[in-house]
């Protein structure tokens, strides 16, 4: 069973998530402490906001600046656990994290194939002071491998739980792509860490589905969105684009934007762009083509995905460390990842048998993506850079932003052979 902690500073936000998944059928409320459950049945985040409210000091007494915790509980995909135990289990893990005293709700998602509980409570007691959470992730897993033993769970240690496998990729033969979409893009926002949308587009790539910009004019005033798209197994479009305001405000502009941004600081505290580019170096200098390189990042749990012209030209580079649940620009990684020494190593041209040089085309798995998007490019970074056009732009440092678009069509691939 992995654990993912999450802390912020909106509880109305974190209940709001929950509830959307519990408006849609995906979802249920399974127990809660301290907190009023209704007795019709019908959750509602503005009751229970303020419930919570009466056991929190007024803002302004606040010792932190994110007083909310929102924690998901995720056991192996075969373990097959009732309701009942699954809220003993977060009732548990809540009172050996500490959390035992505080008010909090404990929801079960069912939309991404397999079930797992999210707990939404607050961080600061009813005397205004703050939870003790040093080394709180070292004991989060402390606990996770308790609850793995008590219930008899599938180890966490050395197993791939979070592989793209466990969500399922949009498939257009099943029907109701609105709803596909919005349990793959909801659920890869709240997981996985990534610092810029050209990071993001690659991660949603691997599920079959498409991100594209709308910007124009209403009354004379501008305005911009995001659209989202179902890909068939082509990179082509299939059904109605779907604005992002339909799946809510967290995979929107600005949920993005703050997503970013977060995510930059749990990378460094975390060190997990040294752990991914540790693992990658690896395999790197025994990897004498393309293909084996991709099998030994697939051993690691990693994809790679490779944006290339029509000439055959590599001009992007990203790793999606499942893992880990990071996606990482190879120019974010060092220049020996850089889409230039990846051209180097695999792209663009080759010695035939006639020793006549030939153009290396992308493989069968390599989608195009088609879109008149402007190219954002490998060397931009957070949504920052993708508002504000104008502005210089360095993969390393969020508050630098990008001087020019350049406008030309993207290649985005999926060559791994599919997903499993």
């Amino acid at each position: 069973m992995i654990a993912k902690i999450n802390t912020g500073n909106s509880l109305y936000g974190a209940l709001a998530y929950n509830q959307e998944k519990v408006d849609e059928k995906l979802g249920k409320v399974l127990a809660s402490n301290l907190v009023c459950e209704p007795v019709d049945g019908q959750f509602s985040v503005q009751e229970c906001a303020a419930d919570f409210a009466r056991w929190m000091p007024s803002p302004e007494h606040l010792p932190t600046k994110k007083p909310v915790i929102h924690i998901s509980l995720n056991p192996h995909p075969d373990d097959k656990l009732s309701d009942s135990q699954l809220a003993d289990i977060g009732r548990e893990y809540m009172e050996m994290l500490g959390y035992g005293g505080q008010p909090y709700l404990i929801f079960k998602h069912e939309d991404i194939g397999r079930d797992h509980i999210h707990i939404v409570s607050s961080r600061v007691d009813c005397e205004g002071k703050l939870i003790k959470d040093s080394f709180e992730h070292k004991r989060s897993k402390e606990i996770t491998e308790l609850l793995e033993k008590k219930y008899g769970l599938i180890q966490a240690e050395g197993q791939k739980q979070s592989k793209q496998g466990q969500l399922n990729p949009v498939d257009p033969a099943r029907g109701n792509l609105k709803k596909q979409i919005s349990a793959g893009i909801k659920h890869l926002v709240a997981t996985y860490n990534f610092q810029s949308l050209g990071e993001y587009r690659a991660l949603l790539s691997l599920y079959n589905i498409g991100l594209e910009e709308v910007k124009g004019e209403v009354k004379g005033k501008p305005y911009r969105g995001l659209v989202y798209s179902a890909l068939d197994k082509d990179g082509d479009k299939v059904g109605t684009p779907l604005k992002s305001s339909l799946f809510g405000k967290s995979v929107g502009y600005d949920g993005l934007e703050k997503r970013m941004v977060k995510s930059g600081e749990q990378v460094k505290q975390q060190g997990l762009r040294d752990r991914t580019r540790t693992s990658i170096s690896g395999v790197m200098e025994t990897s004498r083509d393309e293909t084996e390189l991709r099998t030994k990042l697939k051993a690691l749990n990693i994809d790679l995905v490779l944006r290339r012209n029509d000439q055959g030209r590599i001009y992007g580079v990203t790793f999606i460390d499942h893992t880990n649940q990071c996606v990482f620009n190879g120019s974010r990684l060092g220049k020996e990842f850089s889409a230039n020494v990846f051209n180097e190593r695999f792209g663009g041209q080759k010695l035939a048998a006639n020793g006549q040089k030939e153009t290396v085309q992308p493989d069968d798995n390599t989608r195009t993506e088609k879109t008149t998007l402007p190219d954002i490019g490998d060397a931009v970074s957070g949504l920052f850079a993708f508002l504000s056009p104008e502005l210089a732009g360095n993969p390393d440092d969020d508050n630098r932003l990008i001087k020019k678009k350049r406008n030309k069509k993207r290649r985005y691939g999926r060559q791994d052979g599919g997903l499993t």
